[in-house]
């Protein structure tokens, strides 16, 4: 089908009742709703700029329910799908966006996505879930179009306001529309289980859907975003993978190990390392030592060359976060792992973060020291108490419950590093651990993250290289910029 063609054929089923009513109000009043667009246009503006930032430019998208196409052209697909039962809708959308693919069906019958080809990396409903009759029977029929790397988002109006958009409607602010379902967040939740679909993570919009003289863009930027706060938002976005589970895949890993001043771990980390994995190798990236950590690499990759895989890299600048995008950048495993080189993270306890990304239960594994009972003065109580309370902010900031952002271990595809570092841009070089570039750029490419425990082991040798109070008041940096990038949009 080229790039404004429009499949001529008619609906291969009969619209029920409701549906034939929702299509005959659309395509009437077509032109109608689009100058109510224009009225209301500071609010369309905001969930445009939205939805532009859960879905990168370049991707394959497809959306159900696509109206004009507006929306679709915005996101700047590499290769977009709109489908809609309108065939004057479509008419129009293909005529105003003619680099777009446009299907007339509706998209709870089988025979119109069976005819699209996919897979997609999105597959956005914004604003139509509403008007479905059978919501999980739906995105069932939808799996068949997914690969295990996309994503589902939709994007609808809360219950909760439902009176004031009939209020609205009635004072003639908005455009009268014709009877839909305001679902609770939570019912979509288990809509999606139905569908073997799991909610990745959830954000509301918009406080004030109007510009007020400035006022309006400024709350909805800063304050509706905020805990509590939010749950009063007009606009509920929700973002899901399908569930799908790889008991026989087996993937390659590449160990990196960052390490200064360690020259007494380096071969206990290569004498505990167990094997897993279709393959494994181990790599050293030594951060400018003074105690010959550099050298000992050396020496234990030529001790154990026989038996391991292991390369030997030094930084060409400072901090952990350098090493890791300089290991990252030459790793050849399919699973990429961080080992801090003081091994209180136990090198033994790595298969099972191995198996998590493996299987396909997530795609970004954070390690945590704060679950099971750790060894005496292996966490000072003051860092305890920091890391707890930076472990809700953070939670809230990536929408993911996270009991412990600065554990080392860190642990994600290889492909799905590529991807982060690829859009790096968006957050720019501003991470000196390491930990938190990864974490947020997850969280900024939707991927599945789940945390796995670790028994906290005190050091045996050296010192630690935290300073607790130079590197909290960087932590509170990193709240406030997280919060910039990820939730004042």
């Amino acid at each position: 089908m080229s790039s404004s063609e429009i499949s001529r054929s008619p609906l291969p089923y009969v619209l029920s009742e409701r549906k034939r009513g929702l299509l005959e109000h659309f395509e009437a009043n077509g032109d109608e709703l689009e100058r109510w667009r224009e009225f209301n246009a500071a609010y369309h503006e905001d969930d445009r700029k939205f939805m532009q930032f859960l879905i990168p430019p370049g991707k394959r998208v497809l959306e159900l329910g696509c109206g004009r196409g507006d929306l679709l052209a915005a996101l700047q697909p590499s290769y977009g799908v709109g489908v809609d039962f309108g065939a004057a809708t479509i008419a129009t959308a293909a005529s105003r966006h003619p680099d777009l693919h446009f299907v007339p069906g509706d998209v709870e019958d089988p025979a119109t996505l069976s005819g699209i080809e996919g897979p997609f990396d999105y597959i956005v409903i914004a604003d139509t879930i509403g008007m479905f009759e059978d919501i999980d029977g739906t995105l069932r029929l939808v799996h068949q179009l997914c690969a295990p790397s996309t994503r589902i988002i939709i994007s609808y109006y809360s219950h909760l306001w439902e009176p004031v958009l009939k209020l609205a409607e009635a004072m003639h602010l908005r455009s009268k529309q014709p009877k839909i379902n305001y679902i609770a967040t939570a019912d979509f939740t288990n809509l999606l289980d139905l569908a073997d679909f799991e909610v990745i993570r959830e954000e509301r919009r918009q406080l004030l859907p109007r510009r007020w003289l400035g006022l309006g863009p400024l709350i909805n930027k800063y304050i509706a975003p905020l805990p509590g706060i939010r749950q009063l938002c007009l606009r509920t976005y929700i973002v899901g993978r399908p569930v799908r589970q790889f008991p026989d895949r087996k993937f390659s890993a590449s160990i990196l190990i960052p390490c200064r001043n360690e020259k007494g771990n380096i071969e206990n980390a290569i004498l505990r390392m167990p094997r897993f994995g279709s393959s494994q190798e181990i790599l050293f990236v030594e951060g400018n030592s003074s105690d010959g950590t550099f050298e000992e690499c050396q020496r234990v990759r030529e001790a154990y060359r026989d038996s391991w895989d292991i390369k030997v890299l030094k930084q060409d600048g400072k901090g952990k976060g350098d090493a890791v995008r300089k290991g990252f950048a030459a790793a050849t495993g399919d699973v990429l792992m961080i080992l801090d080189a003081d091994l209180t993270m136990p090198p033994e306890a790595l298969p099972k973060y191995h198996a998590v990304i493996e299987s396909g239960k997530a795609e970004f594994v954070n390690g945590t020291r704060l679950i099971y009972p750790m060894e005496q003065e292996a966490m000072r109580p003051l860092n305890l108490i920091a890391n707890r309370c930076f472990a809700y902010l953070f939670s809230y900031l990536v929408n993911t419950r996270l009991t412990d952002t600065l554990c080392g271990t860190k642990v994600l595809l290889r492909k799905d590093y590529e991807m982060l570092a690829r859009e790096r841009g968006y957050f720019g070089n501003f991470d000196p651990f390491g930990d938190f570039d990864l974490i947020f750029g997850a969280a900024k490419q939707n991927l599945k993250i789940i945390e796995t425990p670790i028994h906290y082991k005190a050091r045996t040798f050296g010192e630690t290289q935290i300073s607790r109070f130079r590197d909290g008041w960087l932590l509170l940096k990193m709240v406030w910029f997280a919060y910039r990038k990820l939730k004042a949009i």
